[in-house]
């Protein structure tokens, strides 16, 4: 415990310059960044903040600077970025051990877990299957919408369907189900063949309409691949609701019903991805509750553990888990998992988690009193000259930046109009994020009123510095 005492000590303490300057040249010169250009990295004024720490939704830099978190940990950070129930839970957990397989053993954590999710997610979703990350439980969900064909004696159903601009992760699997040109170009020679249909991206409609001549032909689309292709489709796979990395795009009224009564209707196994949109970010703990139609599996991430740790599940329905039951000659077992698979400090961290979004009055508040807030903020954004729609659903929003409102012609790639206004937002104490010239708002369920307030006035201040360089 001394040890400890001093470890923290030495970490709260303020930086010197010195010790912040080698900070910094570690973390240009030894960090490789993801997503990120390394070669421009610290080009920004001001550069990037490197954090030391944390209080309620806020970050604090190591020179001392505090940034609302309004991408709350590339979205993870549910609670905030010091939620003290769950790093208590973690705590405890370690006083009792850190980590034991589940490959041939249980433990507590993981047990706990898995029947308090299945009983929130209720009937079929019986079946818990743990990893590590939300890419991770994607992987694992095409493996067993392949492999519950393979048992059933339907080998040729190899092939998912997926949305163009669907994001699913960064392992290859959920690479190959992905649609992002901009991610998944460079690696298409190593992805497996993918049916695919265009995304329901309303402001720049594949089939050229406009709300008062749409027709849905988005959904009829879907519905017309799901019907020829039924024989050889394991399963389709979406992000219910919205598309989260690719774009914040929602999907119109009634899209993901259609798709999904199609898909029922023509036997393909549906995958649910909440990895994003679950554990609240839409004002529910499940998104498919707002659907009231469940998928075969759900994938769940990011939120499950409040963003403490990394852990994720797959949610099974019924039918799927007892297709891979046998006897032990059958081999039918899933031959799939990590060591760190149902980590018990991960467990740990989800159950503390989910005691606080599973609470009677916590995402009712939410839909209630912080979505209204978060979208009265975002539509005083509308009218600005750069921004040519704000869209999204719960507490998910993106603004598209274009340089001519009238026709939505883009800005060119090079200009980086996005980042100039992440960076211009930093300089007021917002932390953002963009992707492209997508502009993210996905803040912790937590934000307060106040918050909301400032990230609306750092908003609107920074699309104007941006728009005037």
């Amino acid at each position: 415990m001394p040890l400890v005492r001093r470890y923290l000590a030495r970490m709260q303490a303020p930086l010197s310059p010195d010790e912040q300057a080698r900070l910094r040249r570690l973390d240009a010169g030894a960090v490789w960044h993801p997503f990120t250009q390394m070669q421009t990295y610290l080009d920004d004024d001001p550069a990037p903040p490197l954090i030391v720490g944390a209080e309620g939704n806020w970050l604090i830099a190591m020179d001392g600077s505090r940034y609302l978190d309004a991408n709350c940990g590339y979205w993870c950070l549910a609670l905030g970025a010091r939620p003290h129930a769950v790093e208590a839970a973690v705590a405890a957990q370690l006083q009792r051990f850190s980590h034991s397989t589940l490959l041939g053993l249980g433990h507590q954590p993981a047990a706990e877990l898995a029947g308090k999710l299945t009983a929130l997610a209720g009937e079929p979703l019986n079946h818990a299957f743990f990893a590590d990350s939300g890419s991770e439980a994607v992987e694992a969900a095409l493996k067993l919408a392949y492999q519950y064909h393979v048992h059933r004696g339907e080998p040729q159903r190899h092939r998912f369907l997926a949305l163009g601009e669907a994001y699913h992760g960064d392992t290859l699997g959920a690479v190959s189900v992905g649609g992002v040109e901009l991610f998944h170009a460079t690696f298409k020679p190593l992805l497996f063949p993918v049916e695919r249909v265009p995304a329901p991206y309303c402001y720049r409609c594949p089939w050229s309409r406009h709300p008062d001549t749409c027709a849905l032909e988005c959904a009829q689309t879907i519905e017309q691949i799901i019907a020829e292709r039924a024989p050889e489709l394991a399963a389709l796979v979406i992000e219910p609701f919205i598309l989260g990395p690719g774009g914040v795009i929602p999907q119109p009224k009634d899209y993901l019903r259609r798709a999904v009564v199609a898909a029922r209707a023509h036997g393909v196994p549906v995958i649910f991805d909440e990895v994003a949109v679950g554990m609240g970010r839409l004002g529910r703990l499940f998104a498919f509750e707002e659907l009231d139609l469940k998928p075969d599996l759900v994938c769940l991430a990011k939120g499950l553990t409040a963003g403490v740790l990394p852990l994720s599940a797959v949610l099974a329905g019924e039918s799927f888990y007892r297709t891979f039951l046998g006897a032990f000659g059958e081999r039918k077992t899933f031959f799939h998992g990590h060591t760190f698979t149902g980590s018990a400090l991960g467990c740990a961290a989800a159950l503390a988690a989910l005691d606080i979004l599973a609470a009677p009055d916590f995402l009712p508040h939410i839909r209630r009193e912080t979505i209204p807030a978060f979208w009265r903020m975002l539509d005083g954004l509308r009218e600005r000259p750069m921004v040519g729609e704000v869209r999204g659903m719960g507490l998910m929003a993106g603004l598209e930046l274009v340089a001519d409102r009238a026709t939505r012609r883009a800005f060119p790639w090079e200009r980086r109009t996005g980042h100039r206004v992440v960076v211009a937002a930093r300089k007021r104490g917002v932390n953002l994020r963009t992707i492209g010239d997508l502009v993210l708002a996905v803040p912790p369920l937590t934000i307060s009123a106040s918050e909301i307030e400032l990230l609306g006035r750092v908003l609107g201040e920074s699309l104007e510095e941006a728009a005037a360089q």
